[in-house]
């Protein structure tokens, strides 16, 4: 059997509230300075534009500069006008030039049908080099001092109320990833188990001697087991923490509207850390919502009503309240429940419950339908100056799969998708295309990958008929940006 993993945004994850302010990564640059010198990276091409260099009112311009695609797609200024084409919706990839994205990756996209102006979906693939910041001693790192790390990294980027937040975390994400890893490189690479404290910088605060701090030896007679790959975890949490910071940071001079949700895949050291939405055929993930996280965001509005603002109540009813209801008993669950009780109705019990609706209708705040992400820092409740980031996590949710640990035959393969695959099609039809493309090349072709994934995004934006863009079966299909990675397990080099 097939072993392949369905992906799509990552909600992403946190315990709740809004996290305690983090230094800022030294050496990562602004989202407007140049990226610092690295050893080789994927192959990306200079951003394509969307003048021809002539002249042109401002605001003109400033409307083309704020459209822009990955910049891996090669695109011309005509391919440009195309990808941004509501009514023709063609689908985009890279050019078939002999130079592939890594593992023979495969990729496409397509623009919405008129949701928004342009397509909010962003996409990142590269190879990333980790210079290690010092050696475990404390001493500065001398060159011929061991080797750094590679890693390979491949982003999706699902905008919403703009394209801006996509678009900046397509850019700089990846970079505090490498930042966070710097310390970890000699780690990493060292079998043993990592150690409890890095030596502090000679003269840097707190490097004095501390001994009469600690209390008495019997007290941490034993210490938790830590592994390498918890460090690797770790360094990701961090880096998406960083990065929504930096988004706030910016969001004025660099006009860092909306928010996005992101998916992101890391291959380290024989393993992927994979951060998912809700995953089958070999189940990797979660789906995170208003509904899958009522109980965290009741939790916080039950420690914190003030964030409530006197308009919500955490507490959740299987409809709205009325005034003409109150003294009845009504089924209610708290932050606790996940069953449902009867509780007598009071006025407090009147306000908008903090989520309502189900499915894809369920709301936070009668406003958001996703509760993890980086951006929104600009988000108000509708109607209101109530700020919504306070319920929202940057906070990634990361899944290890170690590649090491199984064979894998060139049509097994990790889907990555934004909404608008997932929305329109499943799990089982998802497996049929995977069947039916690759089968139909041979297992060394490694523009395969690419062919897949192009079926997949026709297959879920349908063809155009008198009533808008449909599906073999005449349902409707998808209206949103749908942008899909296709990645062989085999690794890289292995059919390429």
């Amino acid at each position: 059997m097939l072993n392949r993993v369905r992906s799509a945004v990552a909600h992403l994850v946190s315990s709740g509230g809004a996290p305690p302010p983090r230094p800022k990564s030294p050496d990562l640059p602004n989202s407007t300075s140049a990226p610092p010198a690295a050893p080789p990276q994927a192959p990306r091409s200079p951003p394509a534009r969307a003048g021809s260099g002539s002249a042109a009112p401002a605001k003109t311009v400033e409307a083309r500069a704020s459209f822009s695609r990955p910049t891996f797609l090669q695109l011309s200024p005509g391919g440009l006008r195309r990808a941004d084409d509501h009514a023709g919706r063609a689908v985009q990839s890279p050019p078939d030039t002999g130079r592939r994205l890594p593992w023979s990756t495969g990729y496409a996209e397509v623009i919405n049908a008129g949701k928004s102006r342009h397509n909010e979906d962003q996409a990142c693939c590269e190879v990333v080099y980790v210079e290690g910041r010092r050696s475990v001693s404390g001493a500065p790192r001398e060159p011929s001092q061991g080797q750094g790390l590679c890693f390979y990294y491949w982003g999706l980027f699902d905008g919403h109320a703009g394209g801006r937040a996509a678009e900046m975390a397509s850019r700089l994400l990846h970079r505090h990833i490498r930042e966070q890893l710097k310390d970890l490189v000699e780690i990493l690479q060292d079998p043993s188990p990592p150690p409890l404290c890095l030596p502090s910088t000679p003269g840097a605060p707190g490097s004095s001697d501390s001994s009469h701090l600690v209390g008495p030896q019997s007290c941490w007679s034993s210490q938790k087991e830590v592994t390498h790959e918890s460090l690797v975890v770790g360094a990701i949490e961090n880096a998406f923490q960083l990065m929504d910071e930096q988004m706030a940071r910016e969001r004025r001079g660099h006009q860092v509207e909306g928010g996005c949700c992101a998916l992101v895949v890391v291959y380290l050291l024989g393993k992927v850390a994979i951060i998912v939405r809700n995953g089958e055929i070999i189940p990797m993930s979660r789906e995170f919502t208003p509904e899958t996280e009522r109980q965290r965001l009741q939790t916080l509005g039950f420690l914190k009503p003030e964030l409530l603002g006197g308009e919500f109540t955490h507490l959740e009813f299987p409809r709205r309240v009325q005034p003409k209801e109150l003294g009845q008993r009504m089924l209610y669950r708290d932050q606790n429940m996940t069953g449902w009780a009867y509780k007598k109705i009071e006025l407090e019990d009147l306000r908008f419950p903090l989520v309502c609706g189900e499915g894809k209708k369920a709301r936070m705040m009668a406003t958001i339908g996703v509760t993890r992400g980086l951006g929104d820092h600009n988000l108000r409740v509708c109607s209101s100056t109530l700020p919504i980031k306070p319920f929202l996590s940057s906070f990634p949710e990361v899944r290890v799969y170690d590649l090491t640990q199984y064979e894998h035959c060139p049509d097994d393969v990790l889907v990555l998708g934004t909404d608008g695959l997932w929305d329109v099609t499943s799990d089982c039809e998802v497996a049929a295309t995977v069947d039916r493309v690759l089968s139909a090349y041979e297992p060394n072709d490694p523009s395969r990958y690419t062919a897949l994934a192009q079926a997949l995004v026709l297959g879920a934006r349908g063809t155009p008929r008198d009533r808008g863009w449909r599906l073999p079966n005449n349902k409707l299909g998808s209206g949103d940006d749908i942008s899909v990675f296709v990645i062989p397990l085999g690794g890289p080099g292995s059919y390429s």
